[in-house]
């Protein structure tokens, strides 16, 4: 049985994802969550943080969620129903260190699975919700080679289109916390995540969502982020935020212009994020989401070819789950949630 305490947001700090860091949830609060941390002692010895969000769903009723976690410590002897029992056991656990109106909690569990075994990952009384928060589905490409050996494992058409925007005269620049350009580089990546949008049937957040990302890692000492775009004689062409915690570097949001696209701008950022990712001691570069497999009709399949195109390993997770407290009330809102999710997915296609 885990036994759960309540900690201070700064024992986070410790956490391997950045999803459960303390920066995410200082981050997270600024914009309607509530975030909880605790200290999970696993067994005897074996502690591990934990971030949990809440927030409002309805007058009366909140949920709270816990995403990419939690950290179970690594076990020979626990296999997909031995986690899955931990988790049921921890979300009962958690139950009174919640908020009085929770009706369930959402777990995104960080472990792999196989390809045809998410459906059924997790036994009652979880249920798979109605829409994933985080994408379950990525590619990680490993950086820790040598330059050449990246550049080896992508497709060729992605090694051609990144010489291409090269040749081209594509000039690729990244912005950080304290750079006199962030501030202005900004408000171009802004303006290429609207028309992003608007291309692609997306949503995205405000425009004081990206900003406050960037002020609160300049306030972590273990969190670096940039902000890359892509510039052609003035004209910005394509952006992206890359993070960089610990060993690991994640590609979180991007966009691109719709003019001179023959550029190739796009390739030649991810280049030049990953080799920065290298120099700085990543070994690996998260995509941070992909459809769950190459099919053309799935209205994001574009973005599949995408970044599957330079290469590295695709990862499964289980995806978004919910252990209900309020039974009934989980119910209704996993389906206003499928309900949205088909609304939201009848647009992308037709964008597409």
């Amino acid at each position: 049985m885990p036994r759960v305490e309540r900690a201070d947001l700064r024992a986070c700090e410790r956490a391997e994802s950045f999803l459960q860091s303390a920066l995410w949830g200082a981050f997270k609060a600024r914009f309607g969550w509530e975030a909880r941390a605790f200290v999970v002692e696993w067994a005897p010895g074996e502690t591990r943080p934990l971030l949990a969000l809440c927030r409002k769903i309805a007058p009366g009723l909140r949920m709270a969620y816990v995403p990419l976690g939690p950290e179970i410590p690594e076990s020979p002897h626990r296999d997909d129903a031995a986690r899955g029992h931990a988790l049921a056991l921890l979300a009962k656990e958690l139950r009174p260190h919640l908020p009085r109106s929770t009706a369930f909690i959402r777990f995104d569990p960080p472990w792999t699975v196989g390809r045809d075994e998410r459906p059924e990952i997790l036994e009652p009384p979880f249920r798979r919700a109605g829409a994933d928060i985080q994408p379950p589905d990525t590619v990680v490409v490993d950086i820790a080679r040598d330059e050449e050996a990246i550049l080896a494992g992508m497709k060729p058409k992605w090694r051609y289109n990144i010489g291409l925007a090269q040749r081209r005269g594509v000039e690729a620049r990244a912005s950080s916390p304290g750079d006199p350009a962030l501030e202005s580089d900004l408000a171009a990546f802004y303006g290429l995540l609207l028309e992003t949008a608007e291309r692609d049937g997306i949503a995205i957040h405000g425009e004081r969502y990206y900003k406050a990302l960037f002020e609160e890692c300049a306030l972590c000492a273990d969190t670096d982020i940039s902000l890359y775009t892509a510039w052609h004689e003035g004209d910005c062409l394509a952006g992206l935020v890359a993070l960089r915690r610990k060993l690991q570097a994640v590609y979180l949001y991007g966009a691109s212009s719709g003019v001179k696209r023959g550029l190739m701008a796009p390739y030649a950022l991810q280049w030049q994020a990953m080799r920065d990712a290298k120099a700085a001691g990543c070994a690996g570069y998260d995509f941070f989401g992909i459809p769950p497999d190459d099919d053309p009709a799935h209205p994001m399949s574009g973005l599949y070819r995408f970044k599957t195109g330079f290469g590295g390993e695709i990862l499964r997770q289980p995806g978004s789950w919910d252990y209900p407290y309020r039974p009934a009330i989980c119910a209704l809102f996993r389906a206003a949630e499928l309900a949205r999710k088909k609304l939201r997915d009848a647009r992308k296609k037709r964008k597409k």
